[in-house]
């Protein structure tokens, strides 16, 4: 692939006029194939073929419009959102809808979708989310690591735990003054069914190969040493955590673990340089256009979703509705969160 800096791209308002040219040229034609088809080829004028004509002709200006902006895109800037708790599946869990989030593999893909444009010379990641599944983060913050430019974190509520993880791979990381930034830690919970179950008469048999295959099972008591284990585990991934971020904000890891997974305001975190600077999303703007040297135009890049997801997310959340979707909570022995 070609640097960005190498490429020549046509000015601004010579494209704006372009795009005017073809949207015209192209609702021109689709009016007169409308006019043709309903009013003139019928014998005689209709109120209904003249009605048809009009639909068609609006419905032709918008397909030409969009097909102008993808001939000859204006942007030079891709921005992404991770909105909602981050999760593999975004809603399809068990509250579809809840959250808002979207799927981690489509956020994904909107990255690598900015990094093959070669309109998107920048790439602003706009986040608003309290955290979620470590693997999943990860895969985001690896994402946006491989973009060739410049890449600037832009948080607007909320840039917490998994969130803060994304955010550290980027080159500078925006806020605003009442944001709140951090929570650089990792919880794990287990549900502990065990007194519930020997009220009901329930008992649990282990039918396991290896010591600590079911650690953490709910209908039974967690010894020491699961305990041990289990802990073992978060304090990796906290270890984790430190890495990244002390590597992606230069900072010393003991300043990181002093935070003690603390939230702060836009400000403080600032102070702290958990943040580069306070600002609005009109004024990232404006540094990525001093930072490109060009006016910044961004386009938010959506994912691409078929009929058939679609469907499928709308079935998902009709059945949870009606009950069908309701998920068991006491089989998820531990579940581990940034």
């Amino acid at each position: 692939m070609p640097d960005r800096d190498d490429m020549i791209r046509p000015n601004s308002t010579v494209t704006t006029i372009c795009q005017f040219v073809i949207g015209s040229v192209g609702t021109l034609l689709v009016a007169a194939g409308g006019v043709f088809l309903f009013v003139w080829l019928p014998s005689g004028t209709s109120v209904f073929g003249v009605l048809l004509a009009v639909i068609t002709t609006v419905l032709g200006a918008r397909i030409a419009g969009r097909l102008a902006t993808t001939v000859l895109p204006t942007y030079n800037v891709a921005e992404v959102a991770v909105t909602g708790p981050i999760a593999r599946d975004g809603d399809f869990g068990p509250v579809p809808g809840r959250g808002q989030s979207i799927p981690v593999d489509d956020i994904v893909e909107q990255i690598e979708r900015a990094e093959d444009d070669r309109n998107a010379d920048a790439l602003v990641m706009k986040l608003n989310t309290p955290g979620g599944e470590v693997v999943p983060s990860d895969d985001i913050r690896n994402a946006v690591l491989a973009f060739e430019g410049p890449t600037i974190a832009y948080a607007t509520d909320t840039c917490a735990s998994g969130g803060y993880w994304i955010a550290s791979a980027c080159d500078e990381i925006w806020a605003r003054e009442t944001s709140v930034i951090g929570s650089i830690g990792v919880i794990g919970s287990r549900l502990n069914a065990s007194t519930l179950a020997e009220e009901l008469g329930l008992s649990y048999e282990r039918f396991a190969a290896g010591r600590y295959k079911d650690a953490g099972a709910a209908l039974k008591e967690i010894d020491d040493d699961e305990r041990a284990y289990l802990q073992g585990l978060i304090d990796d991934y906290y270890e984790h955590f430190i890495e990244r971020v002390a590597a992606g904000r230069d900072l010393d890891p003991d300043a990181i673990r002093d935070t003690e997974a603390r939230v702060y305001l836009g400000d403080e975190a600032q102070d702290l340089d958990l943040i580069d600077t306070v600002g609005t999303h009109e004024e990232v703007l404006d540094h990525v256009t001093d930072l490109l040297g060009t006016e910044a135009v961004h386009t938010e890049f959506e994912p691409k979703r078929g009929f058939r997801q679609r469907f499928q997310r709308g079935a998902h959340g009709l059945a949870f509705a009606f009950g069908a979707g309701v998920r068991s909570h006491v089989d998820e022995r531990f579940n581990v969160r940034l």
